[in-house]
């Protein structure tokens, strides 16, 4: 698995090479401040967990990110160039690629159909154009495969398949079509045990071929098996900035809990 998405990676890439960095970036909505003062460096070969709860701002660092919303604040850098997306169309042309929550599948379309739906392969010129369906079977197929995931009919239905393999094709969707960055937007939320832990085991493949992996979640035990580095997010800054080394389990639970806050809590209560 891992072999295979290494095929896809730029192998000129060495882990610790930063993809994508921040510096004290912020957003702003009219006079409502999403985020501000963000420092993040998202490098090849490693897991960026962001983690917050509802309201933290991790929506919004996504959309700056993927070019949807371009930031207002602070410095955006992409392989050392400062760059300010105006669509994610931009983003993907520098190999940022999200994953969001709902997959952007169409679940009544065959499984192939969603791997190359918006990119599809076709002969000749629009508007005479036809579909290449045979080739984008086999090709989805094949890459599905290769990286592990075996589908009963690559013509069923995707809203058929499990919510963990609806993740993997939508994961290596973005890595056959050239992603470098892989964004995922908490991929795990809605899984069970089994089925999260298929997830984690491609974000980390993801991470060993050379990709560098921005991990959105609000589980930090999921967290903490793939993390290199970890950022806490509330209230649209930065709480927490620390990598695998650095921090245990326990703190990153603690600090998602509410950390300060909780213990003066409970010092009232015991009142």
């Amino acid at each position: 698995m891992t072999d295979t998405l290494a095929a896809h990676a730029d192998s000129h890439l060495e882990r610790g090479e930063p993809l994508i960095e921040m510096e004290d970036v912020g957003k702003s909505y009219g006079a409502v401040r999403a985020l501000r003062g963000i420092n993040l460096r998202v490098n090849a070969g490693e897991v960026t967990c962001v983690l917050g709860d509802n309201g933290a701002g991790k929506s919004t660092l996504i959309k700056i990110m993927s070019g949807l919303h371009p930031h207002n604040e602070g410095l955006v850098r992409v392989d050392g160039k400062p760059v300010t997306f105006g669509s994610p169309r931009e983003a993907l042309g520098h190999g940022i690629a999200t994953v969001y929550q709902d997959l952007a599948v169409v679940p009544l379309m065959e499984v192939w159909r969603n791997f190359f739906l918006g990119s599809e392969v076709s002969a000749g010129k629009f508007p005479l154009a036809g579909l290449k369906i045979r080739q984008m079977r086999e090709i989805a197929d094949n890459e599905l495969r290769k990286m592990g995931i075996v589908v009963k009919d690559i013509n069923q239905p995707i809203g058929t398949l499990s919510g963990g393999q609806r993740q993997c094709v939508a994961i290596a969707r973005a890595v056959y079509f050239g992603a470098r960055v892989l964004i995922l937007d908490e991929p795990t939320a809605a899984l069970g045990v089994k089925q999260s832990g298929v997830v984690l085991k491609y974000i980390a493949a993801a991470r060993d071929a050379g990709l560098g992996v921005v991990f959105i979640t609000h589980n930090p035990h999921h967290a903490h098996l793939v993390g290199d580095h970890f950022v806490i997010l509330k209230l649209g800054q930065a709480v927490l900035d620390k990598t695998s080394k650095q921090v245990t389990l326990d703190e990153l639970t603690s600090q998602m809990a509410g950390g300060d806050e909780l213990a003066e809590l409970s010092h009232e209560l015991g009142r």
